[in-house]
């Protein structure tokens, strides 16, 4: 392991865990993915955790395999939830970073510095009661049921899709004929405003 970049192993039900520090991540994903005797070249997932207990850190999870090694490692970065919640990208790495890194993103409140598309994935856009899997947000959401329906009602088809996205769907006639209006004329449509917190 690079020097100084390995804060804590462990070993636990027979998986190998290390602990980075938060500045030496990238670094070390690089050097894991890239150096022989390690490859770990598929990035099987990306998750975090938020404990109970508010003294321990958040946690990003990074789940890696070497295919050819048949190995399998758990790497964690802990932050601390009265400072920034952000950790390098590891998109430059493995592009399945991608729709991952989002999800975290997007249930967590974790940016991801130099992600190339970092929005919500999940919710949409315009989705104003925080992230779902944080301990802090509430069993049945900050509005009521029938808020929450109105505004996914409301929200905008356009809003949620990049225009690469949108132009696939238009590719094989899979849009609405006035969205497909619209678009040809370089609009899109109308993301309403949250309502004000109570």
């Amino acid at each position: 392991m690079i020097p100084g970049a390995l804060r804590e192993a462990v070993a636990r039900d027979g998986e190998q865990i290390v602990y980075v520090p938060r500045e030496r991540l990238l670094e070390t994903m690089t050097w894991l993915k890239q150096t022989p005797g390690q490859k770990f070249d598929y990035l099987v997932d990306v998750t975090a955790v938020e404990f109970r207990d508010r003294e321990r850190p958040l946690e990003v999870v990074y789940f890696l395999r070497s295919l050819k090694r048949k190995a399998d490692l758990r790497v964690k970065v802990e932050l601390n939830s009265s400072e920034e919640l952000a950790v390098d990208s590891v998109w430059g790495l493995w592009r399945g970073a991608d729709w991952l890194e989002r999800e975290v993103f997007d249930m967590f409140g974790i940016t991801f510095t130099g992600h190339p598309d970092l929005r919500r994935i999940l919710m949409w856009e315009t989705y104003a009661e925080g992230n779902p899997l944080r301990k802090n947000f509430p069993l049945r959401g900050r509005f009521s049921r029938a808020e929450q329906v109105r505004q996914a009602l409301n929200a905008s088809p356009e809003a949620h899709y990049s225009m690469e996205e949108l132009s696939i769907a238009e590719a094989s006639d899979d849009l609405p004929e006035d969205m497909r209006e619209r678009l040809k004329r370089g609009e899109r449509g109308v993301i309403p405003e949250p309502p004000a917190t109570p």
